[in-house]
């Protein structure tokens, strides 16, 4: 049995309104995954000079453990 010209178009239409939604979506998640990669990418520099400034002194290397046991 064939379908009609017009039920052909509108599953073409649907197909393709889904597939634009699917790319929308896409485009989408790609954009926040930047917007989030940028925004850790500032803040880890502001971060990065905190634990700089905060750092514990360095620890003895071993030739001085040697010296004081």
């Amino acid at each position: 049995m064939a379908r009609s010209k017009y039920t052909f178009e509108k599953r073409q239409k649907e197909k393709a309104k889904r597939q634009k939604q699917i790319e929308k979506s896409a485009q989408r998640m790609m954009a926040k995954k930047a917007k989030a990669a940028s925004e850790a990418g500032t803040t880890g520099e502001d971060d990065g000079a905190i634990e700089l400034s905060t750092d514990a002194p360095p620890l003895p290397e071993n030739g001085d453990k040697k010296d004081r046991g």
